[in-house]
């Protein structure tokens, strides 16, 4: 559909001027559209089950989030008639951001722990609902001010016990021989060591995909390119327990990501602040040599 065209829902009967496509996905389309003097995304899909599956999933975490206050992301479920047929859409809050690999590149890698921190707050509010996001990858997490984290195209998201709807093959744990297909939290903890092994160090892990037959991958293969990482190296516990499931659940995992964090971050600091001892023996023998020659100075 056009920029300019506008929607009016039947049912509910709100007015959305759309903007601009922002992307088109496996089961629809979403639209940067205004709602008045406010903005939203728009979803419309002609998979009307797929479509109200997704708007359940955002339905139950604003429910959840409710409780902590925070801002609903599902605003508006909907038909729009369009050459005399009802198109099913949702609004959703609009959330701008960048991906998290792009943000890493512009920011810096210390950003790591932050934006972590947040994608498992949300990964766990959305496992206590009852749903896996399966779909986790680096173009489905968007950072914007100071590292708040959004998940964004719930189409993969599926009920716990379920075979996961939808999922990207680097990221699959099934793809490594790590685990099932069969949707619950370790699902989304794999995926989600995953996410900053492919933005950290995504060629490496390109050329480790391509070189390995199915036989052979495993996550020992991934653990590799941990330890051989000078970040995630530091993180090497807790991607290893990610890999292979062994957190009680998401909110244990939380509380392990920023331990780990926190002791990675103490070890970089006492690193940067050890001085080499021939650094020292060369600051040492320079302020000797400075004391001489100001003496011969004031000799003369």
């Amino acid at each position: 559909m056009p920029p300019g065209t506008l929607v009016k829902g039947k049912w509910n009967g709100k007015k959305y001027r759309l903007e601009r496509l922002l992307g088109i996905g496996a089961n629809g389309q979403v639209y940067l559209a205004s709602l008045g003097r406010s903005v939203c995304a728009l979803k419309f899909s002609d998979e009307a089950a797929e479509l109200q599956g997704e708007a359940n999933v955002l339905a139950s975490l604003d429910h959840t989030g409710k409780k902590r206050g925070r801002v609903p992301f599902l605003l508006d479920v909907d038909d729009f008639t369009l050459d005399g047929r009802d198109l099913p859409f949702y609004a959703m809050r609009y959330v701008p951001g960048t991906p998290v690999s792009a943000y890493l590149k512009r920011h810096g890698s210390q950003w790591m722990g932050v934006v972590g921190y947040r994608l498992l707050e949300r990964l766990a509010e959305l496992h206590e609902a009852g749903w896996v996001f399966s779909d986790i990858k680096t173009d489905n997490v968007l950072v914007h001010d100071y590292g708040a984290v959004e998940l964004v195209d719930f189409g993969g998201a599926t009920a716990a016990g379920r075979s996961v709807r939808q999922f990207t093959e680097i990221y699959d744990r099934g793809y490594w021989s790590a685990g099932s297909r069969t949707a619950d939290p370790a699902y989304d903890w794999f995926a989600f060591a995953m996410l900053w092994l492919h933005a950290l160090d995504g060629k490496r892990l390109l050329q480790l995909t391509r070189a390995l037959l199915p036989q052979n991958r495993h996550p020992g293969e991934l653990m590799k390119l941990v330890r051989s990482h000078p970040r995630l190296r530091t993180m090497e516990g807790w991607m290893e327990k990610a890999f292979r499931g062994g957190f009680q659940d998401t909110r244990e995992a939380l509380l392990e990501w920023r331990q780990a964090i926190r002791s990675s971050e103490r070890t970089a600091k006492s690193s940067e602040s050890h001085v080499p001892g021939w650094m020292a023996g060369l600051l040492a023998g320079s302020v000797v040599l400075c004391a001489a020659v100001a003496a011969v100075w004031f000799l003369q």
